[in-house]
């Protein structure tokens, strides 16, 4: 699991959400066992009904450095350390990656995960005394998702991601959940229909997820891991990354319809549609050899996507 990202899943552009509906930058290890210890803690916090993003020095200030701790700290982190058990893996997929090649040395990649793990949870703590939480609700979503992170996702003997349902939900909710949860926890209250929806959002991360799948099956084949693309093979695994992907959205656009959010339904509606495009222009055609191109084009449509949504729950 990864902030945002693990050994193929790359960082996306997201940015963080506060009460506004920005959405995060991409975020950290899930933390599924954490939300009622986090939700409990926000109902302490000192300016609770005040707080909100506004176009200030200081509130922009507070974006950056939690775009700072969700982005380089805790997805750099993550992905080191992804990477760094992936090695055998990446050795037989992507033999030019720094830790196979041998451009950086051992002693070298561990400084670099301490570094930056100490670093995002610095920053954690930061934000928490500057937002003026009485419980440290940044730290510990920072804390949680980098010991998942290590823990569960990437170190056996439980590594997640041997597994191509579990890891991928796992890594999808890393790109959607917790950062977004970090954002609103920053400039407002993180509250149990954000999780949820949140949650279910990170199916669709669950699809992003595969499409860097298709690139490694033949050294995921020969350890053992179970990706979609290989225990469904390249066919059907193409069909349940864009099902994922956009099943979710377009559920997420009929939520906002219902609760009477139609502009912003629409809005949602129109982004998802170039996204079917796009995986009918490159993706479903060949998702190893056109892997970059898809991932260019159709990503920032999806990511604009969370923005309406994130803005859509905040009025």
């Amino acid at each position: 699991m990864t902030y945002g990202g693990g050994c193929r899943a790359r960082p996306s552009t997201t940015q963080p959400a506060g009460s506004s509906g920005a959405p995060p930058a991409p975020p950290a290890g899930p933390s599924d066992a954490c939300p009622t210890l986090f939700l409990r803690g926000q109902r302490g916090t000192s300016r609770e009904t005040e707080r909100n993003f506004h176009w200030t020095v200081e509130d922009v200030a507070k974006s950056i450095v939690c775009m700072l701790m969700s982005g380089p700290c805790l997805t750099g982190y993550t992905q080191t350390i992804n990477d760094w058990y992936d090695r055998d893996i990446d050795a037989i997929n992507e033999p030019y990656r720094p830790i196979p090649s041998g451009a950086i040395s051992e002693n070298e990649v561990i400084t670099q995960i301490w570094v930056l793990l100490l670093g995002g949870l610095g920053l954690g703590a930061l934000l928490d005394i500057w937002a003026g939480h009485d419980f440290p609700i940044i730290f510990y979503l920072a804390l949680g998702g980098s010991l998942l992170s290590y823990i569960i996702y990437s170190a056996p003997p439980l590594k997640l991601k041997q597994n191509g349902w579990i890891g991928n939900f796992a890594l999808g909710a890393s790109y959607i959940g917790l950062p977004w949860w970090a954002g609103q926890a920053l400039f407002g209250t993180l509250t149990t229909d954000i999780v949820v929806l949140t949650c279910l959002y990170s199916i669709a991360g669950l699809g992003i997820a595969i499409v860097n799948d298709f690139k490694s099956i033949e050294g995921d084949r020969t350890l053992g891991l179970q990706s979609l693309p290989v225990a469904f093979g390249m066919e059907t695994a193409k069909w349940i990354c864009v099902g994922a992907i956009d099943i979710t959205q377009l559920s997420v656009a009929a939520y906002l319809l219902s609760t009477g959010k139609l502009y912003y339904a629409l809005a949602l509606l129109g982004l998802t549609i170039p996204q079917v495009i796009l995986q009918f222009q490159y993706f479903l055609k060949d998702p190893v050899k056109y892997d970059v191109k898809y991932q260019a084009s159709a990503q920032p449509f999806f990511v604009f996507g969370l923005l309406v949504t994130a803005l859509a729950t905040s009025h």
